[in-house]
């Protein structure tokens, strides 16, 4: 974070001081672990359903805190206290980010730009790849992981300072008005948005529609005379162009598309090359591309991070370059290992909705293609309210249209995909029912053989992530 004094976080957060002088300056970063504490930086002393930072505060600046943003003052240790310390954050986030503009804007300045990413499937992966993009070409922040909510958003963004030329950031929502916070916190330059889906049907009312408005809100945050860039192959993302407050730029195979994709093709390993087509007042260019990045559903992800790039002034080499060389960044996505005793772990198990679960389905039907059994381990999608048992029915009816040679799937809370596959016409033993992530690590132990390609997918909270651990360590 930028070097503020106690007097500034307060006035930016609404606090008071405690055990502390005004004069007091915060030099180092900004956390929520106080096993994370550097010298000099602020401790978010956040209260939590099973633990309260407060208890740790004393002992994170014995660790080297300089200050500790508290809901109440403590005894010895230097606070700003503040009504909410969640709220204070995202405040905090704000205050410095207009510090930064206004830095930015001056002779010399870094010129930030501020990228914010949202859609129902691919928002970590393509802020993974667009930071990398970014990076490559001038001084880049983006989340860790999937940084993405109330409290992700705010620390990343107290990340950047006055040397930041590009600010990426993911924004989620699980339900209506959490866009529009996190849009108040830092407003985007330029906004994505990547599908409309499924996901967190529960959060949102009104099915699809409902999570439709719910992702325009970070199009109706822009900064004035900020650019949408949207998918212009989903009519409810489209759509969102009528509320966006500057230039729209469309990505897609769509015809009318200002950044576009031809030509995809994928090679033994499931891995995509493209043309990138840019159309700028009637001119074309266009650029090969090979990505890294396993399964086709990354094209799309590939050109929204190429569209948000150009938005922001990079050069189409240098996007193409880019995209060529960006690898998966975040844990438990699409990471492809090639075991010792023969066999491939696909690990996607950080979180799953019916479109993820559809995309690496088809990538796991490519990889492992006719002379390799594919496997399929599949955990409960969650948060889909009303749909959740047609979704995961229609996983089960997929699993068996796509050929799949075994499908594993752990718990009751995705038994339909079983019923759907058993519907859809699945025999013998080619779909099997287990209890939990142990009896499907004792399963596959005994059940994997070499050359097997085996697909983990699930959402997080379904614990499938263990398994993918386990797997690609080679313990089953």
């Amino acid at each position: 974070m930028i070097a503020l004094t106690a007097a500034e976080i307060a006035a930016a957060t609404g606090g008071t001081l405690s055990a502390t002088t005004p004069e007091h300056v915060v030099t180092g970063p900004v956390v929520t672990d106080s096993r994370e504490v550097q010298p000099g930086g602020l401790f978010v002393a956040l209260p939590g359903e099973h633990v309260d930072g407060h208890d740790f505060a004393a002992g994170a600046v014995a660790a080297g805190a300089a200050l500790v943003l508290a809901a109440r003052a403590l005894p010895g240790v230097p606070c700003v206290v503040v009504p909410d310390v969640e709220r204070a954050l995202g405040d905090l986030a704000r205050d410095v980010l207009v510090r930064l503009r206004d830095a930015a804007a001056v002779p010399g300045g870094s010129g930030l730009r501020v990228i914010g990413v949202t859609g129902s499937v691919g928002k970590t992966t393509t802020k993974d790849v667009l930071a990398q993009v970014c990076g490559a070409v001038g001084p880049t922040i983006a989340p860790v992981r999937s940084f993405n909510n109330e409290i992700g958003l705010p620390l990343t963004v107290l990340r950047a300072d006055e040397q930041t030329r590009f600010l990426v950031l993911e924004m989620g929502a699980s339900g209506p008005g959490h866009l529009t916070y996190l849009t108040d916190v830092a407003p985007p330059d330029v906004a994505v948005v990547l599908v409309v889906g499924q996901a967190h049907l529960g959060g949102f009312g009104g099915g699809v529609d409902g999570v439709a408005r719910a992702k325009a809100e970070i199009v109706q945050g822009l900064l004035p005379g900020g650019t949408a860039v949207l998918n212009g192959d989903d009519p409810r993302v489209r759509a969102m162009s009528a509320v966006a407050p500057g230039p729209v730029v469309l990505f897609g195979a769509a015809p009318d598309a200002e950044v576009r994709v031809e030509d995809v093709r994928l090679d033994a390993l499931g891995r995509a090359t493209f043309r990138l087509v840019h159309v700028v007042a009637g001119e074309r260019r266009e650029r090969d591309v090979a990505l890294r990045l396993i399964g086709e559903h990354h094209v799309h992800n590939a050109l929204a991070a190429a569209a948000a790039a150009l938005s922001v002034g990079l050069d189409l080499d240098d996007v193409a370059t880019g995209l060529c060389a960006a690898t998966a960044l975040s844990p438990h996505r699409m990471h492809v290992v090639d075991r010792a005793d023969g066999v491939t772990v696909v690990d996607d198990s950080y979180n799953a909705n019916p479109d993820s679960m559809r995309a690496a389905l088809k990538a796991l039907a490519v990889i492992a293609g006719r002379e390799r059994r594919s496997v399929a381990v599949l955990g409960e999608m969650l948060e889909l309210g009303d749909e959740h048992r047609t979704a995961h029915d229609a996983i089960g009816r997929l699993v068996v249209r796509l050929n799949i040679g075994l499908t594993v799937v752990v718990g009751d809370g995705a038994r339909a995909i079983r019923d759907g596959a058993n519907h859809e016409g699945s025999w013998g033993d080619e779909v099997v029912l287990v209890d939990d992530v142990e009896a499907a690590a004792a399963f596959l132990a005994d059940e994997l053989r070499a050359g097997d390609v085996v697909l983990v997918k699930s959402s997080y909270g379904a614990g499938l992530w263990q398994l993918g651990d386990r797997l690609v360590a080679g313990d089953a």
